[in-house]
C-alpha cells in the first residue's frame, strides 16, 4: 500500500485500472487519503476475530476495452460489462493477519 495512494488510470502495456476500496476507506484521513488506483491486496485488521474470505474473478467479454474514462471503481465497471461477459471464473481464499486464526480459514 502507498500513503495517499497510487497513480492511475494509465497502467502498464496501454492499459488502465480504477481506484480500490481504500480510496474510501481511508477518506477524511489527512495522513493517508487519495485515490489509491489498481490492486493492493487483502489487509485484514491484524487483531481481527474472523478469518476474511476473498474472491477473484476474472472474465472473457466481447468488448476490447471498458468503456470508461478517468477516474472509476468497481462498481462502475461491472455496471459497464454488463451484458458483455463471455464467461467468467472465481477462486476464493481465506486470509488473516491475527496469529490465533492462523490455520482456521475455510
Amino acid at each position: 500500500m502507498t500513503p495517499r495512494g497510487k497513480g492511475g488510470p494509465a497502467a502498464p502495456h496501454d492499459t488502465r485500472q480504477g481506484i480500490n476500496d481504500y480510496t474510501a476507506w481511508f477518506r477524511g484521513d489527512h495522513d493517508m487519503e487519495g485515490d489509491y488506483y489498481g490492486y493492493d491486496g487483502p489487509c485484514p485488521p491484524w487483531n481481527d476475530s474472523v478469518v476474511h474470505r476473498y474472491v477473484f474473478t476474472i472474465c472473457a467479454l466481447d468488448l476490447e476495452a471498458v468503456p470508461l474514462e478517468g477516474r472509476f471503481g468497481g462498481l462502475e465497471v461491472r455496471k459497464a460489462i454488463e451484458g458483455h461477459v463471455l464467461a467468467s471464473a472465481s477462486i476464493a481464499g481465506t486470509y488473516t493477519l491475527n496469529p490465533r486464526l492462523a490455520g482456521k480459514g475455510e
